[in-house]
Parts: structure tokens; C-alpha cells; sequence
């Protein structure tokens, strides 16, 4: 059995950091994703928008506990954040991820925990908790519900994984998740290896694809970072550093863009410095003769995300600076 390397870790959590949540669901939201390919993206949503998820970080694991009386842990994966989000973005972004078979009956759920079906052009915003690399067990092979989970319990609980009385509990319970012969050790800070483009809990702070695209849209309040275009079907979520290129799905590594706009980016006509300053290149009115509505923003700060760690990362930005940006 192959132990975790902690002593390379660069991106590691130490055990007192590291907590574990159980979220109660439904069945059919189990049952609908339980026959899923293991590894995937899903949406834990909650009928109403909430308040920002705040009982894991990044990368920390969340599991699946059906409701009384079944009373079992079917499944679990990783925190990849949370957003805001309205049910036909959601439905857009994840799709059957929302452990529903169609948006009508997605939208029939809302309206059944919300005691009150929706109108046609209701479209509600729903509190969207994102959650990667999922696994499912199969029905005959739930766990047993976790230690101190009362029955009275509706959302969630959060759990201490240094607490000595659980972690034995929660260590077989992210063996069955990861689904490798990796043994772990909760005395230790942890980590799993692996590339870019291979096991993507390698970094606490990376997201999974459609999560990236979600938070980034949150977190940029739905504008266009430069221009404050606020056409939804126009915005993409732009990485700063692209995955061919060593990139990751992290929302420090991307910036909510138009798509015209992004263009321009991702080929060096426009950049970001530093200081979140926009630099035009001149080679944008050199081979155009156009570009006007860039230039008259050169120097000025873009929109940023309120919370500081939210906002363009300075290694992200140079390394586009000296790859991509067109200086000359």
C-alpha cells in the first residue's frame, strides 16, 4: 500500500485544518447520480440562495447522507465551492451533475421544498454547493451514518477531522472515495500526487471545470471585468494561465471576460498587470486600425472580485505578461 508523500507538499493542509462535512439529500438526487461514471462534478443545491457555504476550504471532503429513514452515507467527493446561482444557469452549467433527469423536473423539485410550484417564467436563484471527483456507493454498501449525527438534523455537519473520536470513521470513508490503494495518514498533513491533466485534488485551491465557470461568474458579480458588459450568454470565465499551458481551475487563475474580449486575451492583445491595471498592445490598432474603446480604458483597474484571495493571482498575471501579451 502506497503511503502520501507529505514531505514534497506544497499545497498541503495540516491535520488540524482539515475538516470533513455530511450534507443530508434526498433520495432521488442519490439514486439519479448514483449510476454515473465515479469522478464527476455535481451540484448539492439548496432550494433557496443561502448564504456563502463557509464550513469547508477548498479541496476539504464532503459526503452524502440520505435522509432518515434510510439513514446512510452514499457517496462523498470534494469541496469545490459555491455560488449563486439561477436554476437554468445551474441546469446549463452541470446538467444531470443536479441529480435531476431534466430542467422541468429539476424545476418541479425547487418548487416542491419551496412548498410552492413555479410559475413559467420563474426562474429562482438556488444555493449552489459544488462538488468534485464524486464517488457513489453502491445501494448494499452504504456507510453507516456518522458519529453524533442527530436525526434532527436537516442540512448538514461539519466534522473535525483531528478529533480523535471520528476520524477513524472519516478515514474509511475517504478510502472508499478515492478509490486507491493510497494509505492515509490522519496523524500527518495530506496531499494526493498527480498532474494538471491527472487526479485534480493535486491543490487545495483547485476547482473542477464547471465549477470554475461558476464561481468565477459569482465572483465577478455576472460583468465583464473590462468592458462591465453584463450579457449573460456573452460571458466566459477566462483562464489567465490556460491548462495546455500548466494552467488549473482556480478562480485566482481566471477572470470573468466577454467573449470578444477574451479573444483579445488569450492572443496577447490585451493583458493585466500586477496591479490589476488593463494594458492594451499596440498591435491591437497596428494590424486593425481599430480598438478604440480599449485604449480609452488603458491603465484603469478592471472590476474585481470583493474578497481579496478571489482576485487575479500576481504569478498567473506575469506569466501572461511574458507568454502572451503582446508588449511591442
Amino acid at each position: 500500500m502506497r503511503r502520501l508523500d507529505v514531505a514534497q507538499s506544497a499545497c498541503r493542509c495540516t491535520l488540524a485544518s482539515v475538516k470533513a462535512y455530511v450534507g443530508v439529500t434526498d433520495g432521488e438526487w442519490y439514486r439519479q447520480l448514483a449510476d454515473q461514471p465515479a469522478g464527476g462534478e455535481v451540484n448539492f443545491w439548496r432550494p433557496s440562495g443561502g448564504r456563502r457555504f463557509g464550513a469547508l476550504s477548498l479541496g476539504e471532503p464532503f459526503f452524502f447522507k440520505s435522509h432518515h429513514p434510510h439513514n446512510r452515507v452514499v457517496g462523498g467527493g470534494f469541496y469545490s465551492g459555491f455560488v449563486p446561482l439561477r436554476i437554468s444557469e445551474a441546469w446549463e452549467m452541470f446538467g444531470l451533475g443536479n441529480g435531476a433527469r431534466t430542467l422541468e423536473e429539476m424545476r418541479a423539485r425547487v418548487g416542491g421544498y419551496r412548498r410552492q410550484p413555479l410559475t413559467a417564467h420563474e426562474d429562482p436563484v438556488i444555493g449552489c454547493v459544488l462538488v468534485r471527483d464524486t464517488r457513489f456507493f453502491p445501494a448494499d454498501t452504504a456507510a453507516e451514518p456518522p458519529p453524533e449525527f442527530a436525526p434532527s438534523i436537516v442540512q448538514g455537519k461539519g466534522y473535525d477531522l483531528a478529533d480523535a473520536r471520528w476520524s477513524t470513521y472519516f478515514s474509511r470513508l475517504l478510502h472508499r472515495v478515492l478509490g486507491t490503494d493510497i494509505e492515509l495518514d490522519l496523524e500527518q498533513a495530506w496531499r494526493l500526487d498527480g498532474p494538471v491533466y491527472g487526479d485534480p485534488r493535486l491543490t487545495p485551491q483547485r476547482l473542477g471545470q464547471q465549477a470554475f465557470q461558476a464561481v468565477v461568474l459569482g465572483a465577478y458579480d455576472r460583468r465583464c471585468a473590462i468592458t462591465g458588459d453584463k450579457i449573460r450568454p456573452t460571458l466566459q470565465a477566462a483562464h489567465i494561465r490556460p491548462l495546455p499551458s500548466g494552467g488549473e481551475h482556480r478562480l485566482d487563475n481566471g477572470v470573468l471576460l466577454r467573449s470578444d474580449v477574451h479573444t483579445l486575451y488569450d492572443r496577447g492583445y490585451l493583458g493585466v498587470d500586477t496591479h490589476h491595471r488593463l494594458l492594451v498592445s499596440p498591435r491591437l490598432r497596428a494590424e486593425f486600425r481599430n480598438g478604440e474603446q480599449f485604449y480609452s480604458r488603458a491603465g484603469q483597474t478592471i472590476a474585481l472580485p470583493e474578497r481579496r484571495a478571489d482576485r487575479p493571482g500576481k504569478q498567473f498575471l506575469e506569466w501572461h505578461l511574458d507568454t502572451v501579451f503582446q508588449a511591442s
